[in-house]
């Protein structure tokens, strides 16, 4: 019997081998990736039968890295194991194709369950996400106010806030120096801040980074 392929997705090393060794034993883990742009290009390779991804990542937030991936492979399942327990987070998830959310707070058992029940066609997301009795330290206004931006500002938000320099953020997509300009000054209007400091600031508040 031929056994599902899996391809991982977080920027903790530790998180990626305790997936792996969880996994393997019924599984195929076909990659390893540490980043968002890195799971781009890994998913549209390797043609996995399941991607599980985090949210916050190097390079590209796992939300806009799933809504790339769907264009390329509409059949992949995608299943979020993340530390964000706001509502505003899970319906971008949803919104972006995911097949399943847990938390990084589940145990070897559910995560294992999730990983089968999305395998199997259906959608898992923990009990209680974004309701009573989960941790409620984030402030889903922000993590709205950071959804509804643009992709491209969002990608230029987070590469900023993790010190890339605006000729590395312009090389690193493509752009040039005068439209990562253009759109920093979008950011600092549409959350009303004034500085880089303040962006990287918000990034960590809401964390892309």
């Amino acid at each position: 019997m031929t056994r599902a392929r899996i391809l991982l997705a977080d920027d903790h090393a530790l998180m990626l081998d305790g997936f792996s060794n969880l996994l393997r034993p019924k599984y195929a883990v076909v990659g390893t990736v540490e980043d968002g742009k890195a799971l781009v290009e890994a998913a549209i390779r390797l043609t996995p039968d399941l991607i599980i991804l985090d949210i916050t990542m190097p390079l590209l937030n796992g939300i806009d890295a799933a809504r790339e991936i769907r264009k390329h492979q509409p059949q992949v399942k995608l299943l979020f194991v993340t530390m964000h327990t706001s509502p505003s987070y899970l319906q971008a998830a949803l919104e972006a194709g995911a097949n399943g959310y847990a938390v990084k707070s589940s145990g070897r058992s559910e995560i294992l369950a999730a990983v089968e029940k999305v395998l199997g066609g259906g959608r898992y997301i923990t009990p209680g996400v974004g309701g009573d009795g989960l941790d409620r330290s984030e402030d889903p206004a922000h993590a709205a106010a950071s959804l509804r931006l643009t992709a491209r500002e969002r990608q230029i938000l987070q590469l900023t806030a993790e010190g890339k320099s605006r000729k590395e953020v312009a090389y690193a997509l493509a752009i040039s120096e005068k439209t990562v300009a253009f759109h920093k000054d979008n950011l600092k209007r549409k959350l009303g801040l004034r500085s880089t400091a303040q962006l990287t600031r918000y990034a960590l508040d809401v964390g892309l980074i």
